[in-house]
């Protein structure tokens, strides 16, 4: 009688586990097989002169303007200046919110036409409510270039290098760039240096007559 409760009791035991491991891999199967849900792209929010409404960018729908605009601050450090040009130096001033998963994350306010060379400010009071150094940090060299192709309404500016960080302003000056002032230029000093040279030759040329006359006189 023992035996047969023994057995009974091992055959109920038995069925017991097998059910429990069959419900934990179909759960773990469920698991596995349900989708995940599908975060929202990145994307900025830009914002300031002249613009009546936000210009809103999403990686779904424009992913290359998206990276040009992230572009222009994933590079700035942990800390920056504590102090920026002045007020009167800085331009029109454009915010930039950039978004993670449909979150606000960072912002930045940007001076693409600052005195000087681009400028980028950074806030120590961030949407995600972690709080970096606030800082001023020079801005990329191509920053107005980037603002006015992905649609803000700036002047075509078609004056400084692409990427690099830092400046902003002409790289060359404007007379640089007109061949017939470099032309007048050069020939203008050409003539100055051939009339220095011809001095100097017939100075030492006098010299040299002096000397012979001298010589002469003095082997007589």
């Amino acid at each position: 009688m023992v035996r047969k409760v023994r057995r009974l009791l091992t055959v109920v035991a038995g069925a017991a586990v097998a059910l429990a491991c069959s419900l934990a891999l179909t759960g773990t199967t469920a698991a596995l097989a349900a989708p995940k849900p599908k975060l929202a792209p990145p994307g900025v929010d830009i914002t300031g002169d002249r613009l009546d409404q936000p210009l809103q960018l999403r990686g779904d729908t424009r992913p290359a303007e998206v990276n040009m605009v992230i572009d222009q601050v994933k590079w700035l450090g942990t800390a920056g200046q504590l102090r920026g040009p002045a007020a009167k130096d800085l331009g029109p001033k454009y915010t930039v919110v950039v978004l993670v998963a449909g979150t606000a994350k960072n912002t930045y306010d940007l001076f693409p036409l600052a005195k000087g060379g681009p400028r980028v400010y950074r806030p120590a009071k961030q949407p995600d409510l972690s709080h970096p150094r606030a800082g001023w940090f020079l801005g990329r060299l191509n920053m107005s270039e980037t603002l006015r192709a992905v649609g803000v309404p700036l002047a075509p500016q078609f004056d400084t290098l692409p990427g690099g960080i830092g400046g902003g302003e002409r790289v060359l000056p404007e007379d640089a760039l007109d061949p017939k002032g470099n032309l007048d230029t050069a020939l203008a000093e050409l003539q100055r240096l051939l009339l220095l040279n011809i001095g100097v030759v017939l100075v030492i040329t006098v010299g040299l007559a002096g000397i012979s006359l001298l010589v002469r006189r003095r082997t007589r």
